[in-house]
């Protein structure tokens, strides 16, 4: 099956919630520890869509995972940096649909005049690692003890991509 990459609507907001919702509800891989309502979803998709760009895979006419950019850091210097984000349900894993989702999200990045994109990984995740570094990604460092989810410390790795 075909794996289609658009960029993300407000309409998308409800199924993108869906995607995100088991992460932060069951896993460290968010730090975030409520799920964002779909109107803050939306809001996402629209302030992030225009300033960076968020991108939706679908397969079978339904969203299979998104991605997006959005802003590294706010002072004026980092303006050209960007962070990324990608989720693709867990049992989805190994399909192709973060590569899709990068192929096309990636240039987007560039074309707004990003230079370098940076993923910062909860560890553990050896799926999000291949996937960063099969699109070409390179780890640069470790936060250690960074956030507090769960009853315990998370470390979380930074990978960079130059665009």
């Amino acid at each position: 099956m075909t794996i289609g990459v658009r960029p993300g609507r407000p309409e998308d907001a409800e199924a993108c919630r869906d995607i995100y919702a088991p992460f932060v509800e069951e896993t460290w891989v968010s730090f975030e520890e409520e799920v964002p309502s779909v109107r803050e979803m939306k809001r996402r998709i629209e302030g992030y869509g225009a300033s960076h760009g968020w991108v939706v895979a679908v397969r079978n006419g339904r969203v299979a995972g998104y991605a997006y950019g959005s802003p590294h850091r706010l002072r004026e210097a980092y303006r050209f940096s960007c962070d990324v984000a990608i989720y693709v349900p867990q049992n989805r894993a190994g399909e192709g649909i973060g590569r899709a989702l990068y192929a096309e999200l990636l240039p987007l990045l560039a074309r707004h005049e990003m230079h370098a994109a940076f993923a910062g990984i909860a560890l553990p995740n050896d799926a999000s690692i291949a996937l960063h570094e099969a699109v070409g990604f390179e780890k640069i460092g470790v936060y250690r003890e960074v956030g507090w989810k769960f009853g315990g410390w998370r470390d979380v790795g930074w990978w960079q991509k130059r665009l």
